[in-house]
């Protein structure tokens, strides 16, 4: 019996044992079952990974101070590879952006139902049986108030007097097609509107977008990575709006929405030409087909912010050529988007507008305007907030929705 006692408080004990740690097992294990990829408070923070790998570990490229010169300390700002497999990742199914024809197709109904006053405006006018100088006082007060722009009113009414007199009696369909053609000249379709996305002999091609605060700068350019992606283009985002909160995490949602990486830091206030410079350097090691930089909205009268703008442009040059510059003006925003215009043309030599929000106004003249102004062409219209509402700006379709 003595030597029996021994044993069963030995199997006692490891009773005891065993059964404290099954509870512990249980949530260990469910953890793991429910909550794939959750770590403990203390383990270190893995970098969040970009669509793609590429990144930007989390440390500031310089410090936080905005700096007036060139040069740019890259010691700090590093790209690293995360496996595809990394555990805690919130995955998002990448999708696939609408053809450009279709695209095309749909804008341009969403135009014709909104965007549309204008140009039923001046027909109505134009048709009337005796057009005075009364009417001709209305063509254009209606062109005025769509923003037209003084010079081009002028150019237009001059030009319609001249036709209109020489018609005497007017059908509708003439009217319409004497207006269509003149709107067209005014839009002038000899305005080259392609976007210089073509790939480099040893560079990718390099494209800035810049504009004030509001205007959907990282909206436009994650609509406009669907639209290359859609070309089979191969394309790299760069994060260089590093003072707006959350603004890379969005850019880079929407790097994983249609599969491509995005360069980023995840400090705010890292100096954005480092970042920028940082994903050119990027594309070039990667042989991307273009390179994407989104930039912080500035306004137009901050002297210091648009100095900053420039320095981001001139220290990508030290690695390749910026291909385009791409201003993106809110429609609705009229004649104060023509003196935003006029501001960043000086200071980054644009190559190119994007209008958005165009169907919530019916100042279609905005267009007309600004080309007159700066000798820039639009080059891509938004009509929307959906992810394909961005298509190519093309004169024809224009004229033809305002008249419809």
């Amino acid at each position: 019996m003595n030597d029996i006692l021994p044993i069963i408080l030995a199997i006692l004990a490891a009773l005891v044992v065993i059964g404290g740690l099954i509870p512990v097992f249980m949530k260990t294990r469910r953890n793991i079952t429910k909550y794939p990829g959750t770590r403990d408070a203390n383990d270190p923070v893995e970098p969040v990974r970009s669509a793609g790998g590429t990144l930007l570990e989390d440390r500031p490229a310089v410090t936080p101070e905005r700096k007036s010169t060139d040069a740019v300390d890259l010691e700090d700002l590093e790209t690293a590879e995360v496996p595809d497999d990394a555990a805690g990742l919130e995955v998002i199914a990448v999708e696939t952006p609408l053809p450009v024809a279709g695209r095309l197709t749909r804008l341009r109904e969403r135009l014709v139902r909104s965007n549309n006053i204008l140009g039923k405006g001046l027909l109505a006018l134009l048709s009337s049986d005796n057009i005075d100088e009364n009417v001709w006082d209305e063509v254009e007060e209606t062109l005025l108030l769509a923003d037209l722009g003084t010079e081009p009113t002028m150019q237009l009414v001059d030009a319609l007097r001249e036709r209109v007199k020489v018609l005497g009696t007017r059908t509708p369909e003439q009217v319409k097609a004497l207006l269509r053609e003149e709107l067209i000249k005014l839009v002038d379709p000899t305005m080259d509107r392609s976007l210089r996305t073509e790939r480099h002999a040893d560079t990718p091609s390099v494209m800035m977008v810049v504009g004030v605060n509001g205007v959907g700068k990282t909206t436009t350019v994650g609509k406009l990575a669907r639209v290359l992606v859609a070309e089979d283009k191969d394309v790299l985002l760069g994060a260089a709006d590093t003072f707006r909160a959350a603004a890379a995490e969005q850019l880079a949602t929407w790097g994983q929405r249609v599969g491509v990486p995005t360069v980023k830091s995840d400090v705010d206030g890292a100096d954005p030409a480092s970042v920028a410079y940082e994903a050119v350097k990027a594309g070039i090691d990667q042989e991307v087909d273009v390179v994407m930089i989104d930039t912080a909205g500035r306004l137009q009268n901050k002297v210091g912010l648009m100095d900053e703008l420039g320095k981001v442009k001139r220290v990508i040059e030290k690695l390749a050529e910026v291909d385009e510059v791409l201003l993106v003006l809110d429609a609705t925003t009229g004649q104060n988007g023509l003196n935003q215009a006029r501001v960043f043309s000086e200071v980054v030599n644009i190559t190119g507008i994007v209008l958005t929000k165009l169907d919530g106004t019916a100042k279609g003249g905005i267009v007309v305007a600004i080309q007159k102004s700066l000798g820039v062409p639009v080059k891509l219209i938004g009509l929307g907030e959906g992810a394909d509402d961005l298509a190519p700006f093309e004169v024809e379709s224009f004229v033809d929705a305002l008249l419809n």
